[in-house]
């Protein structure tokens, strides 16, 4: 009889098929998420003119959904954690396509922010799980190359949003591109038959078998039998996912740091992603230009999430990110300066890469930091109070815009945020990470059932 470490299984892992599968999954789920919450943003104007609403009034109407979003994340984070993180995913999925498209068919704000706020349950509540299922199934060396690129699908949504905006809103109307998000429902039925359960559900079931028959997936090698003990360290384990075990460990300032950071990160992606566009427009710039400058925020995106994430494996993940939100600061301060149009797309871009792509980093490092089986739950926290600051973005800069202030207060107040950020991020004391532990290694038979769990 061997004795097999689940975690270690996972950290060593060659990449394969299952786990090109995982990604693809994660991926798809993500850009369909990304398009729902960048709809929003990239019709507003035309929302505004149809149903006559100021300033403000859009600003509300834009941060029903991240409302929502809120209590998706922390509520769907933390029930993935009682019930399985597949069954989770499905009902986030129904949720954000069916109400995103239901938005599409009202006539007064009133309406339109109800179905928002039930579609951000969806959109809140997938972001946690996701994030979860791929740092869980992501071998250790490339772990948060994977997240990230997979969390690039967040940026791909921005970018279909703002293209099918510029074909679709002027010749049949904003409600087309909302409708349009409904289509994901059929996907359903394949979410639950071929997504992996999570790790941690799985090792807190009685019957192994379907454990044994992932882990045999993940490392074809390993021909696990129902001999085979499997080894799965105690915090590992679900058991209620408790709010309090966040605290727990020393790792209550920690967490602290990473509310605050997600706070000033989402404030920066949901100011940029609900006003850029209206902001470009005041500026001078058309419908189409200014749609064109939410394609570069999201290209830069991409780039950000993606290179953060393989700096991240390559170096101090804490620090890359703290750099990238620092960074994110200062391009948006350079974007109060005239320049050339060129430029500006170059600045956007960047602002793109320290915001959304040091976002999508943030996500994977908190990802990391929490044990297996608290893992959804403390994304989804993080995630959760995040969403206070997504749901201040789009009011403040709003009020901001009503009061017709000079142009540069509102890149300032935004710029401001990512400062911040930096700041509580680099008091994270990355010592009780869950990722700081010797280089996986390949499982081996154990003598006892403590041998090889990691610590």
């Amino acid at each position: 009889m061997r004795n097999i470490d689940v975690h270690q299984v996972a950290d060593a892992a060659r990449f394969n098929r299952f786990h090109a599968r995982v990604l693809l999954w994660c991926l798809a789920i993500i850009i369909i998420d990304g398009y729902d919450i960048a709809v929003a943003g990239a019709a507003l104007p035309a929302i505004m003119q149809q149903m006559g609403v100021t300033a403000s009034t859009a600003g509300f109407m834009a941060s029903s959904a991240l409302f929502g979003m809120m209590f998706g994340a922390v509520f769907l984070g933390t029930l993935s954690d009682r019930i399985g993180r597949r069954p989770t995913i499905a009902i986030c999925v129904f949720l954000f396509s069916v109400f995103t498209a239901a938005a599409g068919f009202t006539s007064d704000p009133v309406t339109f922010s109800v179905m928002r706020f039930i579609a951000g349950l969806g959109i809140g509540g997938v972001m946690p799980n996701i994030v979860a299922q791929m740092t869980e199934y992501a071998p250790r060396k490339i772990r948060s190359l994977l997240t990230t690129a997979m969390f690039s699908g967040y940026a791909l949504g921005g970018i279909l949003a703002a293209v099918l905006g510029k074909q679709l809103i002027g010749e049949y109307g904003w409600q087309a591109v909302f409708i349009a998000a409904g289509a994901p429902v059929v996907l359903l039925p394949f979410i639950l038959k071929t997504m992996p359960e999570s790790l941690a559900f799985l090792s807190s079931r009685a019957d192994k078998a379907p454990l044994r028959e992932v882990l045999n997936r993940m490392q074809p090698g390993l021909h696990l039998t129902a001999d085979d003990r499997l080894v799965v360290a105690h915090k590992d384990v679900a058991q209620g996912a408790s709010m309090a075990r966040l605290f727990q460990d020393g790792r209550g300032l920690s967490t602290v740091m990473f509310w605050i950071a997600f706070f000033t990160g989402l404030f920066m992606i949901y100011a940029l992603s609900s006003w850029l566009t209206k902001l470009m427009a005041m500026s001078g710039y058309s419908l189409g230009s200014a749609l064109s400058f939410v394609i570069a925020l999201n290209l830069g995106a991409m780039v950000g999430a993606i290179g953060g994430g393989w700096l991240a494996d390559r170096f101090h993940i804490k620090w890359v990110l703290v750099g990238m939100y620092a960074l994110g600061g200062v391009f948006l301060y350079l974007m109060t300066y005239k320049s050339s149009t060129e430029v500006l797309y170059f600045v956007i871009a960047m602002v793109g890469a320290c915001s959304t792509g040091a976002q999508i980093v943030a996500y994977a490092y908190c990802g990391q930091y929490y044990p297996m089986a608290i893992r959804s739950t403390g994304i989804g926290m993080a995630a959760g109070i995040g969403r206070l600051g997504a749901i201040a973005a789009p009011l403040l800069i709003g009020l901001i815009v009503a009061l017709n202030l000079p142009l540069e207060q509102n890149f300032l107040v935004i710029g401001a945020a990512g400062v911040i950020g930096a700041l509580a991020l680099a008091f994270i004391d990355h010592g009780r990470s869950d990722s700081v532990a010797a280089p996986a290694t390949a499982p081996q038979a154990a003598p006892s059932i403590g041998a090889g769990v990691r610590a």
